[in-house]
């Protein structure tokens, strides 16, 4: 078993590391969320091919500029990224046409900017990043930066949202609704949407028995 989490470009990993933002106290977007995102981009990369040097750069930054989930920033977070991005790798010596294939797939990946992939490692980040946003990962993540943002679980007196709109910043399952279940229906290459299907299979199941559950079954 390889001992080296982002191999085989390691040395490349170990030096933009040294540019990523401050620890915030934020465990769905710390270096376990990049390494998920880097296997995933490993796995969907050897059937789709793309440039894999170019997809570690992009999944190391493609949050280096840490914007909190209910900033009012959000939705500039991956330009942010991308800009960040740009300038570190400008420093380190790499040619323009690669800085900018990394700014390009950093600055789309984000489902709250809602850009369009325009290249092959740019649509494989994009997928890579959704994959730790589905499925059982998905599930813990949500609850997770749920709890920091200070949200109930789901709303007792009706926890299926009959006769209203969700309220996904106030029950946390009804994120499920708002943006986990509608996220397998987006991914940009066809080992993605397969990867995808079975996360979304495991939302699925998660939801049913969590409401089974609460029910008392």
């Amino acid at each position: 078993m390889n001992t080296q989490p982002f191999f085989p470009f390691q040395a490349l990993a170990d030096t933009l590391q040294a540019w990523l933002a401050e620890d915030n106290g934020d465990g769905s977007h710390d270096l376990s969320h990049i390494h998920r995102v880097w296997t995933n981009a490993q796995v969907i990369q050897a059937r789709e091919g793309g440039d894999l040097e170019i997809l570690l750069a992009a999944t190391l930054l493609h949050d280096c500029a840490a914007v909190e989930k209910d900033s009012p920033l959000r939705a500039q977070a991956s330009t942010l990224s991308a800009n960040k991005a740009a300038t570190i790798l400008t420093g380190l010596g790499w040619p323009e046409s690669r800085v900018n294939a990394v700014a390009h797939a950093v600055q789309t990946h984000s489902f709250s900017a809602a850009l369009t992939p325009a290249t092959l490692e740019a649509k494989i980040l994009q997928d890579s990043d959704r994959l730790d946003a589905i499925g059982l990962i998905g599930v813990a993540r949500c609850f997770y930066v749920s709890g920091r943002m200070g949200a109930a679980l789901y709303d007792f007196t009706n926890p299926q949202a009959t006769g209203r709109e969700y309220q996904d910043k106030r029950y946390t399952l009804e994120h499920f609704h708002t943006k986990l279940l509608k996220l397998a229906s987006s991914f940009q290459t066809p080992e993605g949407a397969r990867l995808a299907a079975i996360r979304h299979k495991r939302l699925e199941w998660f939801l049913q028995d969590f409401m089974d559950e609460i029910a008392g079954l």
